[in-house]
């Protein structure tokens, strides 16, 4: 006859206490928050998804990371290094003997590359774009994450992944989804089928752009802030804006930077629609905050450019082995589920982005 227990009670997210759970099966009985991320990558102890349960990291899951996250930087494909690692993840999740502890590495990893993004960015790199450039940016992303909510809706689409969609679409595909996604608290599966949709509609605009700009006659500097406005991730702008104005690179991935920019307050409107009321945690996530807080570092002035250039590739390095770790959690028959909808979605969340931005610098520029 079962026992009855009364159940623990949840520790707040902001909790710097621990609990014990469930021994695992090694038998080890494991804390199950610590809320320093660093601290618990070091120490073998990370959160699993859902947040009850610790599992062990073991050492050969983080040399396995790591080596899929340097191979993926080292492509040079026109393809996003997170995407590659995702594929990858995805594929040893169908291997007949799945390595343990790689999917315990991959939220911390993708958190903390999101903070070490904030280094690509500064203000004074803003403040070059102009008004005009900043508001072709705030609209585009405003009304493409409206828009797309809307329509994701009346497809009748799972809300967590209508919200993936919206946010990667509109700010900056794999990473906005990585930002955020401890926000809408999506199942892994649901993440891999967002960054399925950037990586298939990126892809297309890095042609559709640079055609459509020579057939309707935009200058260099016009088709680099339509890139950086539409196009989903710095890769994909880097390519379509190479293809069609290699003078003016560097305004298309300005552009893109501003969006990324805008993760923060998007994940405080991502958080406020979703809260429970008193619940206690903070609406904007921590990593969020630390990504302004290495803009202002980068923006201050204060680390010479083979810092910021490693800290470019370590950020890179940390999402691609977060997109590993989560690609191991996915199997293909969950990943092929109501993609006849989704695709309908993504390609109007596109549509939406690159017709409002191309109507804008028409207008503005």
């Amino acid at each position: 006859m079962p026992s009855r227990r009364a159940a623990a009670p949840m520790l707040p997210y902001s909790s710097t206490a621990t609990r014990t759970s469930a021994p695992s099966r090694s038998g080890v009985i494991n804390p199950v928050y610590d809320p320093f991320p660093i601290r618990r990558l070091l120490s073998g102890r990370v959160r699993r998804e859902g947040g009850d349960m610790s599992v062990s990291v073991t050492r050969s899951a983080v040399l396995l990371s790591a080596i899929v996250a340097a191979g993926a930087l080292a492509t040079g494909w026109p393809v996003s290094p997170l995407v590659v690692a995702l594929v990858a993840g995805i594929v040893v999740a169908h291997l007949p003997h799945r390595p343990e502890g790689v999917d315990g590495l991959g939220r911390d990893a993708l958190r903390l590359g999101v903070v070490l993004l904030g280094l690509r960015l500064s203000l004074g790199q803003l403040a070059d774009l102009g008004q005009t450039g900043l508001l072709i940016v705030a609209v585009t992303v405003a009304v493409t994450y409206s828009a797309t909510r809307s329509i994701g809706r009346r497809l009748g689409l799972d809300d967590d992944l209508v919200t993936l969609i919206a946010v990667g679409f509109s700010i900056c595909g794999a990473a906005a989804i990585a930002g955020v996604q401890d926000v809408v608290r999506a199942r892994s599966a649901v993440v891999a089928q967002a960054v399925a949709m950037v990586t298939i509609f990126g892809s297309v605009m890095i042609v559709a752009v640079p055609v459509t700009a020579s057939v309707i006659g935009l200058d260099a500097r016009e088709t680099a802030v339509w890139a950086g406005a539409s196009i989903h991730e710095v890769a994909q702008v880097v390519a379509a804006s190479a293809a069609a104005a290699p003078a003016a690179v560097g305004v298309a991935v300005t552009v893109k930077l501003a969006r990324v920019v805008l993760l923060a307050p998007m994940s405080l409107v991502v958080g406020a629609g979703r809260s429970d009321a008193g619940d206690g945690r903070p609406r904007v996530p921590w990593f969020v905050l630390g990504f302004l807080g290495a803009v202002a570092v980068r923006s201050a002035g204060l680390l010479d450019g083979a810092v910021l250039s490693g800290g470019d590739r370590l950020a890179t390095g940390l999402l691609a082995a977060g997109m590993f770790a989560l690609g191991t959690t996915v199997h293909l028959r969950t990943l092929t589920r109501g993609t006849g909808r989704l695709l309908v979605l993504a390609a109007a969340s596109t549509v939406v982005a690159a017709g409002v931005s191309l109507s804008l610098v028409s207008v503005l520029l």
